[in-house]
């Protein structure tokens, strides 16, 4: 039974898994390649088969989020109570929880606050100020972020501030005082001051939790000898800091470090991925075990996207494969502009839904971006379509208004000297406690160096004296509320309890009525706030039941001397971005997120925007190398689909900016048509077949769908009709080195025809109302026999009520089809697969001509003589070489009864610009006779039921959505 857990894993994971406890192990583990089952088991291994006591092992992960999910996994093999002693966090988390534990030994004090990121960002701004004025006189630009982010560089790499200080003013030769400082001691100068203005707020931030852990385990020996194993994840993101405190825990020097040095994308925040070099250096007996078979993606994905990263030749080569069958080729797809990128992104997600049939859900889609700015015509093409979205790594729930008032209070009653959360809740709620008083009350705290509560208490008291005017009688409210909390803090009330007293004594409802007009939503969060409180109470006790069990305290995860509203506050300042967010509401939510903020997740679907010249490398980023791996990451997020767009030209800081393919892909498809190794991307849209469903619900672990589900989803979505600009031209990106496709152009102005793949010559055809183009798009032969979705039948009744384009085009052209006469039993009349290559075919379908107007017909190939249009009639011309017409004839009639429509008359018929590849090809527009003065003018048509001014359809084409159209739920 104990050995069950090992049954699942491969060969090569199974001996990373049981490698010798007392030796070190690196796992190199590609995306998808089962790491955290591999980190798991190895835990579940030394425990049950090593014998190793559980509290002697430490597992250290990147984020809280991962380590929930490694302790549930762990609950199953190894049981709750094992897995509860376990020492398993953040780097952050563990340092924090040793230094409440030891803070003499680490010359902290015991009431410490974890400042967090924006609070650094709100003293260091504070402290920029002083350097305006050098600032603007050299023409410098300095920002908060900006410098927190130097400071912090700074920091990993062990950087003091004095030794910044001294550093700088070395390089700049910079020793008279008054002299304007440089940049560089500005910033050492504001390291300075950032330094102490933390510890008159008895404050760490995130940095100095592990500056001081390694000082407390590299000085403390005692504090770490319980350590006989220790594993890290994503090795690849460490920085120097926390590959000491690696060093510093692993005494016993037992390491198993998981990570993929292809997916080292954290260099800008100091990550250093030489720390795998470095590893086998400091600990010669490590053994190295490459992890290279991937359960997530298709193959098709994978060699595209290692084709991506095996580009840098200073990387540790190794492969990557699948079991799962190849699938759908990756898609590259360019467009004029960002706007119409969007626009397709967004309507290409709804196609794939309906196509699906049900096999797919709005969550199942990711759209990746190297920046966050690139969202904002995502956000509104997705939200004009009525697809719900939600940006991932937004607005974080411990930043938000109500939850950080509420803390703000506690880490007063625990901190007293925490400046930041005083100025942020003394008039909170309002006490008319403006600027001017608070800064009187900051500055008079300053003076006489006593604590800003203490202060308070003593002018409420009337023990010191009161400002003038007074404002003994405004802080009233806020003293008692401070005086009674602590009082309640100190008897040891938990922390729910502690927050519910804490909302009355304010009655912290009634504010937010007042001030918030979302209330309600706000409320709610504070009810989380309780919910999430009581979580931690539970967890605390549950390590208390550990305890009880005769472990020694170092064994524990607990501090008895620690109270319960400390350790809350530690858990709830250190939860990490995203933990605790609900996957059901993000179920059916089209997932917008960096492609930073999107390692370590996977989605059934991926789309990467913008993949040009300057964004994919960025261009202001300097590590080209990181920019590589990035856009691999950002690759192999997706199981079954993936999708590269970009547009020709973008508009930068005002100005159109003309956009090359990003030199990444540029460089795959060169390779590959070089080596002709067949094609990594291909130029046209996935179809959706049988066989590509049935690929894609096998590798997401689904049940392929009915097929009356999918023609019932498809026939709603094209009952949408949607258009695009007329102004748009979809091209292949790099069409020269994909896959070699027929010599035909791509249509215009008509959204569906992109979706066509290999389509006709560019041919556009309006008819009384609607827009129909050459191409199919989304069936192999959509008036073919019946045989399951790919060939439904079309029947009178189904053509007579879709007002969507009719494409009555097989892509494929090897065998093209066209039913003539559907209403009476006309036959499919096949053309042979040379012709279709070597000529030019132009398609009608569902004319409004009454039978008798006298005008003429287009030429047509069913007989030898030229007829009239009549209603129902499916007809297609055919030219020759030259551009003549050949097996003219009269259209067979079928039975439909489509609304009257004024005379159809040719009022066009000219060239379009001809393709690098194609034969020249005509235009050919049907108007009604009242809407056109002469005949043969240029000017646009106005089709039967349209609005002037408007290119489209009804109303489908104004930006309204079509109700009946509801995106199937998996």
């Amino acid at each position: 039974m104990e050995d069950e857990f090992l049954r699942d894993l491969n060969a090569t994971q199974l001996k990373a898994v049981t490698h010798a406890a007392d030796a070190s192990l690196q796992i190199l583990a590609g995306p998808g390649s089962g790491k955290t089952r591999v980190l798991t088991s190895r835990i579940a291994h030394l425990i049950l088969n090593c014998h190793l006591p559980p509290m002697s092992i430490c597992a250290v992960t990147f984020t809280n989020k991962v380590a929930n999910e490694t302790k549930e996994r762990l609950m199953k093999l190894i049981g709750k109570e094992k897995t509860a002693q376990l020492k398993m966090g953040t780097f952050h988390s563990l340092c924090a929880r040793f230094l409440r534990k030891y803070p003499k030994q680490a010359n902290v004090p015991d009431n410490f606050t974890v400042c967090d990121a924006a609070e650094s960002k709100k003293i260091i701004g504070k402290l920029l100020k002083a350097h305006e004025g050098v600032l603007k006189e050299r023409g410098l630009s300095l920002e908060p972020a900006g410098c927190a982010s130097i400071i912090s560089k700074a920091k990993s790499r062990g950087q003091s501030a004095k030794d910044c200080l001294t550093e700088a003013k070395a390089a700049s030769g910079y020793r008279d005082p008054t002299t304007p400082p440089n940049l560089e001691v500005i910033v050492g100068l504001v390291y300075v001051g950032y330094e102490a203005e933390l510890k008159r707020n008895n404050a760490l931030d995130f940095d100095d939790l592990l500056i001081y852990g390694v000082k407390l385990f590299a000085g403390h020996k005692e504090t770490v000898l319980w350590c006989r194993h220790i594993l890290v994840d994503e090795f690849q993101d460490t920085n120097v800091t926390q590959y000491e405190l690696m060093r510093a825990i692993g005494v016993s020097r037992c390491v198993t470090v998981v990570g993929d040095p292809d997916q080292s994308i954290y260099g800008w925040r100091s990550a250093d991925v030489k720390n795998l070099e470095k590893m086998r250096r400091d600990f010669p007996n490590t053994s190295q075990f490459f992890l290279e078979e991937s359960y997530r993606s298709t193959g098709a994905i994978l060699r595209a996207s290692h084709s991506i990263v095996s580009q840098d030749s200073k990387r540790i080569d190794k492969a990557l494969f699948t079991s799962h069958p190849d699938g759908i080729t990756p898609v590259l797809y360019q467009v004029h502009t960002e706007q119409e990128e969007s626009a397709f992104i967004a309507l290409e997600i709804k196609r794939l839904v309906a196509g699906m049939g049900g096999a797919f859900c709005w969550g199942d889609f990711a759209i990746l971006l190297r920046y966050n700015a690139l969202s904002r015509n995502l956000e509104s093409a997705l939200q004009k379509e009525r697809i719900p979205c939600r940006v991932l790594g937004g607005h974080r729930y411990f930043e938000r208004l109500e939850v950080k008032d509420l803390l703000a209070y506690l880490q007063l009653i625990d901190n007293p000297m925490y400046e930041p959360s005083f100025t942020r809740v003394i008039n909170v709620p309002g006490r008319g406690i403006g600027e001017k008083t608070l800064n009187d009350i900051l500055g008079r705290a300053g003076k006489t160096g006593k604590p800003f509560l203490e202060l308070l208490e003593g002018i409420h008291d009337m023990k010191l004296p009161d400002h003038k005017p007074s404002i003994r009688k405004k802080i009233a409210p806020f003293v008692k509320v401070i005086r009674v909390m602590r009082t309640h803090a100190s008897e040891g009330m938990g922390p729910s309890d502690l927050i519910r007293k804490l909302v009355d004594l304010l009655e912290y409802k009634e504010h937010l009525k007042k001030t918030q007009q979302d209330w309600e939503t706000r409320w709610e969060n504070v009810n989380e706030l309780i919910t999430f409180a009581k979580e931690v109470e539970e967890q605390l006790q549950m390590d208390k039941e550990h305890a009880s069990l005769g472990l020694s305290p170092d064994d524990t995860n607990i501090d008895e001397d620690v109270s319960p509203l400390r350790q809350f506050l530690q858990v709830s300042m250190l939860t990490s971005e995203g933990d605790g967010q609900s996957e059901a509401d993000n179920k059916d939510k089209v997932t917008i997120s960096t492609c930073h903020s999107a390692k370590g997740l996977e989605w059934p679907v991926v789309i990467i925007p913008s993949v040009d010249s300057t964004t994919y490398p960025f261009i202001r980023s300097e590590d080209e190398d990181e920019e590589r791996r990035l856009l691999y990451v950002a690759c192999t997020r997706a199981k079954s689909l993936l999708y590269l767009t970009r547009s020709s030209s973008r508009m930068v800081a005002g100005d159109v900016k003309q956009k090359q393919l990003s030199k990444f892909i540029a460089a795959t498809l060169e390779k590959s048509h070089k080596e002709s190794s067949g094609p990594l991307f291909i130029q046209h849209l996935p179809h959706l077949e049988g066989e590509d469903r049935a690929i894609i619900c096998k590798v997401l672990e689904r049940t392929v769908p009915e097929c009356a589900t999918i023609e019932a989803a498809v026939e709603d979505f094209y009952k949408l009709g949607r258009t695009v600009p007329s102004n748009i031209v979809w091209r292949p990106a790099g069409a020269h080195l994909l896959a070699p496709v027929p010599s035909f152009p791509t249509p215009t102005r008509q959204f569906g025809a992109a979706y066509a793949g290999r389509t006709l010559p560019q041919t556009e055809v309006l008819i009384s109302g609607f827009q129909l183009l050459s191409g199919n798009p989304i069936t192999r032969d959509y008036n073919g026999p019946s045989t399951g979705f790919q060939r439904p039948r079309m029947t009178a009744e189904s053509v007579s009520t879709m007002p969507h384009p009719m494409h009555l085009v097989q892509p494929n052209p090897s065998r093209f089809q066209v039913t003539t006469g559907a209403a009476t039993g006309g036959q499919p009349k096949a053309i042979s697969g040379a012709n279709f290559a070597n000529s030019s075919k132009i398609l009608h379908s569902l004319t409004t001509e009454p039978a008798d107007t006298g005008q003429k017909a287009l030429p047509l190939a069913s007989s030898s003589r030229p007829g009239p249009l009549k209603q129902g009639s499916l007809a297609y011309i055919q030219k020759n070489k030259s551009g003549a017409p050949t097996n003219t004839g009269k259209a067979k009639t079928g039975q439909l009864q489509p609304p009257p429509a004024p005379p159809l008359q040719v009022v066009s018929n000219k060239p379009l610009q001809q393709s690098t590849n194609s034969a020249p090809t005509s235009k050919i527009i049907i108007s009604t006779a009242s809407s056109s003065t002469q005949a043969g003018t240029t000017a646009p048509p106005m089709l039967a039921g349209m609005k002037r001014g408007r290119l489209g359809v009804g109303r489908a084409t104004t930006g309204y959505t079509n109700k009946k159209f509801k995106p199937p739920l998996s």
